[in-house]
C-alpha cells in the first residue's frame, strides 16, 4: 500500500508546505478537509484571496462575485485558492461625522490583518481586491511587508449618474448641499440629486482618492496593466479577476517577489500618475507610506518635485469634465504612461506583475480616436502637476496643497480659526465665512482628531455657497479627492502636537505663496514663540481603544501617518 505521506512537495509551496505537508500536519488537513478541501487542493501551492466587502457602500459592494473569480483563475492555473475578509470603511458614508474618525485609522487595520491572516496560514502567494480609498494602499502595504508572490485587484469604479442630462458623482451630492444651505437649490432637488448620483456597484467615480490609487498601483505595477480600470459593472469585469488569479500563479511559480516590482523608480512612476491625473493629495500620504514598507527612500519632496516637472493632462473631476468610466473608453491609464514616456519622464524599464515593463504596457495602448479625457503632453491642462508641498512657520515640516481644479496661486487673507470640522461647517452653513478669508481648521490631525478626517463636508459646502474662487483653507487633517479650490492639508506638526497652527487667532493675517512654496502666517517668530508658550494638547476623546492606540502610534502626516510602536 502506498503511504500517502510520501509525495514530493510542489516546489512552489514554499510557505503552505509548513502547513500542509507531512504525517505531522494530519491535524491542518483535517481541519481543511471539513471545509471540502482534497488532497489534490492542499498538495498545489496555497494563494491568500483577501476581500474587502461590505455592506456599509456601493464601492465594494461587487467584490464577492469578483472573488469567485479570481479562485477560479487561481484554480485554472493549478493553485487552490483561501478566500479571507478585513475590513473597509466608507469616505463617503462618514464624512462630516465623527465617523469619519475611522478612515485612515482602517488603511493600518486593513495592512495589519492582511499580513497577519498570511503569516499565520503561510499562504504561497495573494490576491487582495480592493475597493474604497484605503484598502488600495493598506493592501499594497501588507504587501510589501510580506514580499510574497502578490498583485492588488480594483473591484473598478462606478457608473455616472444622470441628473438633468448631466453625469454625476457623489461630489455633486456634497456640493448640493451646500447650494441647499445657500438656497440656490430646493429640498427637492436636492433629493432628486442623492437619489441620482450613485447608481450601482463601485468606487466613487471621478479622480477621487480610489481611482486615483488604483491609477498609482498600475503604474507602481502591483496591478495587473488594463484590468483595475475596467468600470464594476461592466461585462469584462469578471473576466478581468479571472486573469488576476491566472497572474498570480504565474507569479507564484516564478517567485516572484514584491520588493522586485516596487522599486525607488517604480514609485516615482506612481508618483507622476498622481500629479499627471491630478489626483487626490491622499496620493501623497499613501505613496510615502508603502515606501516606508519597503525601506525605499521617498519624501514629500520628492513628490513635489515630480510635479513640478510632470503636467497635468487629464481632465477628469473633480477639477475637470469627466470620471473614471470615460477613461476606460478613452484607452485607459495607459495613455498616461505613453504621454510620460513621450516626454521622457517615465521609468520605462520598470516590472509590473503581468510580466511587461511599463514601458511597453504605454507603447501598446489603444487610443480611442479623438478621446478627449488624457490630453497630449505638448498641450497640458497646466504646466506643473496637480499638488505642491509648501512650507514656512505655519508648516515647518511641511502641507500639500492641490493646484488642479483652480489656477490660483496666491493668497493673502485674515484667519477665521476653528477647532474642528463641525464648528467649521455650521459657521459656512451660517453664513458667517467672508470672501477673502482663509479657513483654519485644526486639532484634525492623526493624533489630535484622532484619525486625520477628510473635510470634504466643509469643502463641498464652500463650493456650494459660491465662495471657492474667494477663500483659502488650510487645515491639519486631509481633504478627500473629491476636494477642489485653494485649499492645504496635512499640515504639520499638528495642532494637538504644539505645532504653529495651534497659534492662529482670528484675524492673523495668513500668506499662501505657491511660487515660493510657503505657507506663512505674518507673524514674528518671537510671537508664535510667546503663544505657544503655554500650550497644552486637548484632552484625548477616546482613552481606550482602537483611537487611542492609534493617537499613541502614529507618526506625522509629513511620514504618511504610518504607525509605529
Amino acid at each position: 500500500m502506498t503511504n500517502p505521506y510520501d509525495r514530493p512537495s510542489d516546489p512552489a509551496k514554499r510557505y503552505s508546505a509548513a502547513i500542509t505537508d507531512g504525517p505531522d500536519r494530519a491535524p491542518a488537513r483535517s481541519m481543511l478537509k471539513a471545509i471540502g478541501f482534497t488532497d489534490e487542493d492542499l498538495a498545489r501551492p496555497i494563494v491568500g484571496v483577501a476581500t474587502t466587502w461590505t455592506e456599509t457602500m456601493p464601492c465594494n459592494f461587487n467584490q464577492r462575485e469578483l472573488a469567485a473569480r479570481v479562485k477560479d483563475g487561481i484554480r485554472k492555473a493549478g493553485g487552490t485558492p483561501m478566500e479571507f475578509n478585513t475590513i473597509s470603511v466608507s469616505d463617503g458614508v462618514t464624512m462630516g461625522s465623527s465617523g469619519m474618525r475611522g478612515s485612515l485609522v482602517s488603511r493600518e487595520v486593513i495592512a495589519d490583518s492582511i499580513e497577519l491572516m498570511c503569516r499565520s496560514h503561510l499562504f504561497d502567494g495573494l490576491v487582495c481586491i480592493v475597493g474604497c480609498d484605503k484598502t488600495l494602499p493598506g493592501a499594497t502595504m501588507a504587501i510589501a511587508r510580506l514580499d510574497i508572490p502578490a498583485l492588488a485587484f480594483y473591484n473598478g469604479s462606478i457608473a455616472p449618474g444622470t441628473f438633468r442630462g448631466k453625469n454625476m458623482t457623489v461630489q455633486d451630492v456634497f456640493e448640493a448641499v451646500g447650494a441647499y444651505a445657500a438656497k440656490k437649490i430646493d429640498a427637492d432637488e436636492l433629493y432628486a440629486i442623492e437619489s441620482a448620483a450613485c447608481p450601482g456597484a463601485g468606487a466613487c467615480g471621478g479622480q477621487f482618492t480610489a481611482n486615483t490609487m488604483s491609477t498609482a498601483l498600475e503604474f507602481l505595477g502591483i496591478s495587473p496593466a488594463g484590468l483595475n480600470g475596467i468600470p464594476a459593472v461592466n461585462r469584462g469585469k469578471g473576466d478581468a479577476a479571472e486573469r488576476a488569479g491566472e497572474i498570480v500563479m504565474r507569479l507564484v511559480r516564478d517567485d516572484v517577489r514584491p520588493s522586485s516590482i516596487i522599486t525607488r523608480q517604480a514609485i516615482e512612476n506612481a508618483a507622476m500618475s498622481v500629479s499627471a491625473s491630478g489626483g487626490s493629495t491622499n496620493g501623497v500620504l499613501h505613496l510615502v507610506a508603502i515606501a516606508r514598507e519597503l525601506g525605499v527612500p521617498f519624501t514629500i519632496d520628492d513628490f513635489d518635485a515630480i510635479c513640478t516637472r510632470t503636467p497635468t493632462i487629464v481632465d477628469m473631476k473633480p477639477g475637470g469634465r469627466f470620471v473614471a468610466t470615460d477613461m476606460y473608453d478613452a484607452g485607459g491609464v495607459a495613455l498616461i504612461g505613453r504621454e510620460l514616456k513621450r516626454a521622457g519622464l517615465l521609468h520605462a524599464d520598470c516590472l509590473t506583475v503581468d510580466g511587461r515593463t511599463i514601458g511597453e504596457i504605454a507603447d501598446a495602448v489603444v487610443e480611442t480616436p479623438g478621446q478627449p479625457v488624457v490630453l497630449p503632453i505638448e498641450t497640458p491642462l497646466r504646466d506643473r502637476g496637480g499638488l505642491a508641498i509648501l512650507r514656512g512657520n505655519l508648516a515647518p515640516t511641511g502641507c500639500v496643497v492641490k493646484l488642479s481644479g483652480h489656477d490660483r496661486y496666491y493668497h493673502r487673507g485674515p484667519a477665521r480659526v476653528f477647532d474642528s470640522e463641525e464648528e467649521t461647517f455650521a459657521a459656512v452653513k451660517a453664513g458667517q465665512v467672508e470672501k477673502g478669508d482663509v479657513v483654519v481648521i485644526r486639532y484634525e490631525g492623526p493624533v489630535g482628531g484622532p484619525g486625520m478626517r477628510e473635510m470634504l463636508h466643509v469643502t463641498a459646502a464652500i463650493v456650494g455657497k459660491g465662495l471657492s474662487e474667494h477663500v483659502a483653507l488650510l487645515t491639519d487633517g486631509r481633504f478627500s479627492g473629491a476636494t477642489y479650490g485653494f485649499m492645504a492639508g496635512h499640515v504639520t506638526p499638528e495642532a494637538q502636537l504644539g505645532g504653529p497652527i495651534a497659534a492662529l487667532r482670528d484675524g492673523d493675517v495668513v500668506v499662501f505663496d505657491i511660487a515660493q512654496r510657503e505657507l506663512n502666517v505674518e507673524l514674528s517668530a518671537e510671537e508664535i514663540a510667546d503663544r505657544l508658550r503655554d500650550f497644552t494638547p486637548r484632552p484625548e476623546l477616546y482613552s481606550s481603544g482602537v483611537f487611542h492606540k492609534y493617537a499613541r502610534l502614529v507618526q506625522s502626516a509629513s511620514e504618511g501617518a504610518i504607525t509605529r510602536a
